[in-house]
């Protein structure tokens, strides 16, 4: 194997950086268009948090609660969304109910909002089921992808408490307006929950737009890009 000297390694290294910056740039255009948009304002603050649970724990609350009829979305659902990813997750991120395509297939966010989603975590590097937690308000699709009413969110959220409990993220990000206001208890524009750092139980929480809300007016990618910058740095080790 040939050895390089240290001015063909330098050249070498510096040539692996433009190709990660020629890769990073297509994708942000893919996603938030041809403007970088950047802060350079650090409002998150960090926080060590070391965690390790047993798998089976998550499993075995999900097979107790997944045939669920303490509200009326039981009667219309086809599958009950628990939430799937990593037990161990740093990231928690929630939404506010599963669609179509998550009541058909039973997982969440796997429409094209859950495509979406995907990319914009890729784009701060991470990937769902990897230190990556997903799940919502309501464990059941509110027929016509309504929002959940407040009997149901009622009903529902003592799991998605004790999910949380069981994963102990490092930070959760809530993922629109229902799921902000519910986590925050609080009846608030989502101007006036974003780019701020919330507690939910003593755990830090980050509002931004839902994936859906992109989709429909693309011009809040670009608000949306800054508070995954914000998640990406608060993440760093």
């Amino acid at each position: 194997m040939a050895k390089l000297n240290g001015g063909k390694k330098k050249r070498l290294h510096n040539c692996m950086d433009v190709n990660v910056a020629i890769k990073y740039i297509r994708q942000h255009i893919e996603l938030f268009g041809s403007e970088i948009y950047t802060f350079t304002d650090d409002t998150y603050n960090n926080e060590p948090n070391n965690h390790a649970i047993p798998h089976d724990s998550l499993n075995n609350f999900k097979a107790s609660i997944e045939n669920c009829e303490k509200c009326n979305l039981s009667l219309t659902r086809n599958k009950f969304v628990f939430g799937s990813g990593d037990p161990d997750a740093d990231l928690m991120l929630i939404g506010e109910g599963p669609g179509k395509e998550e009541d058909s297939k039973g997982e969440p966010f796997v429409g094209q909002a859950g495509k979406l989603l995907d990319k914009i975590l890729k784009a701060i590097g991470y990937v769902r089921y990897d230190n990556v937690f997903i799940a919502n308000i309501v464990k059941c699709r509110p027929p016509e992808n309504r929002n959940p009413l407040p009997s149901e969110i009622e009903k529902c959220t003592p799991y998605l408490k004790d999910q949380i409990n069981l994963i102990k993220p490092k930070l959760i990000v809530a993922l629109g307006k229902v799921a902000g206001q519910t986590l925050l208890n609080e009846n608030m524009l989502i101007k006036e929950m974003r780019k701020k750092t919330h507690r939910y139980n003593s755990i830090p929480l980050i509002i931004t737009y839902h994936p859906a809300a992109l989709l429909r007016n693309p011009s809040l990618k670009l608000d949306v890009w800054g508070d995954f910058q914000y998640i990406r740095g608060f993440m760093k080790p």
